[in-house]
């Protein structure tokens, strides 16, 4: 008996090292003829694979085709690999008297999981069309809505109160509003929606949004304010908190400004809505920006004299507005000079510091011209007082 059952044990040995050897040959094989098909296919793009064409309309392109082919090429050999390594286990193990009932049981190991999903897939066919038609539903009223609100963007349709600049952030929040209508809606013909795993995962990653995303959510809210307070827009010369330069982006969540230094300040909208916000080009355009230098003067000089000279330099300056026409305040009396306020009109508001820089140049010029010292609010000098402390040029 022991001899017999050597010899058969044997034999199973000898039987699954044939087994072996042939399905080496087959997977080195497969792994031969489905890379040079590839080649073969691709080889064939330029020439024989033409694209699919309904009169002058290309359905599918020659490009895509080769993929699909090489795709299904790739898929195939995934098939015959998994037939092959099956088959060579099941004969393997039938070879031997201890293993031959898994053999026997294997296919069935196997057809009994494909045959429980492919009854979940069937059942779920019905479900799924439900969903395929919402979703195509809600695609046809977004687009409808878009085309409405692209109506009013480009000025086509006019809403009293309504203003163009809201048509954008408007249909992204429209859109948001009916994805998650959608998301309502299907989300119990959802595959395992109704299973208690899946709630409890749903309900762990609403969590996490919620507590992750606190920081987040109030820059949004605080975006949409922004959007409809309408404090600035693109390009505007703006002053929030200490930053002052030009905006160069607004979105839901941060507003980024650009310094005359050029350097791009990113702000978070919540910081901006609790801040205050200065906007210099609101009415330049309308009005004129005013800008006001001041000048501090002694008690000694006329102020009509002063007032001239200011109103000279003005007149110098490029980027000031003729009319309206510029004017001084007198803003203080100090214990030893006069503050006077030159106001100017400009609508250059992106580069009222090159403007307020031209006025000072200007300022100096015209009253160091007219023999006119500033020398105040606090000059100290040791020095003869009989000589006026002017640039030696203007010394006549």
């Amino acid at each position: 008996m022991p001899t017999l059952f050597e010899s058969e044990l044997s034999t199973a040995f000898l039987n699954a090292g044939i087994a072996t050897v042939i399905m080496i040959v087959a997977l080195s094989l497969m792994g031969w003829l489905f890379p040079w098909l590839q080649l073969k296919v691709m080889a064939l793009r330029d020439g024989r694979i033409r694209p699919l064409k309904f009169h002058n309309f290309e359905i599918i392109t020659a490009q895509a085709m080769v993929s699909g082919i090489c795709g299904l090429l790739k898929a195939l050999r995934v098939v015959a690999t998994l037939l092959v390594l099956y088959f060579y286990f099941s004969l393997v193990l039938a070879f031997f008297p201890e293993t031959r009932y898994l053999s026997e049981n294997m296919l069935h190991y196997i057809l009994t999981p494909l045959r429980e999903v492919l009854k979940t897939i069937l059942d779920y066919i019905p479900k799924a069309f439900y969903i395929v038609i919402i979703v195509l539903v809600m695609r046809y009223i977004l687009k409808v809505i878009r085309m409405f609100f692209q109506r009013i963007e480009s000025g086509y349709l006019k809403i009293e109160g309504f203003h163009a600049e809201w048509a954008k952030p408007t249909y992204k929040l429209v859109r948001l509003l009916v994805f998650a209508f959608t998301l309502i809606i299907i989300f119990p013909h959802l595959p395992g929606s109704s299973s208690p795993a899946f709630q409890g995962v749903s309900v762990f990653l609403g969590l996490l949004i919620s507590l992750g995303s606190s920081s987040a959510i109030s820059n949004m809210v605080a975006g949409l304010v922004i959007t409809y307070m309408r404090p600035f827009k693109i390009g505007d010369r703006v002053k929030v908190g200490a930053t002052v330069g030009d905006v160069v982006e607004k979105n839901l969540l941060v507003t980024r400004i650009r310094t005359i230094k050029n350097v791009d300040i990113t702000i978070p909208n919540s910081n901006i809505l609790s801040s205050h916000i200065m906007n210099y080009s609101a009415v330049a355009d309308s009005q004129g920006l005013i800008l006001n230098p001041r000048i501090t003067i002694g008690y000694d000089v006329n102020w009509r004299q002063v007032h001239q000279l200011m109103l000279d330099a003005a007149a110098r300056t490029e980027g000031v507005m003729k009319d309206p026409k510029p004017f001084i305040f007198q803003t203080d009396l100090g214990n030893s000079y006069v503050e006077y306020e030159l106001n100017v009109y400009t609508r250059l508001a992106n580069k009222f510091d090159d403007i307020y820089s031209d006025l000072r140049k200007n300022l100096q010029d015209c009253f160091n011209e007219a023999k006119v010292e500033i020398m105040s609010p606090t000059y100290h000098s040791l020095r003869d007082g009989n000589d006026m402390h002017i640039p030696p040029e203007y010394k006549s």
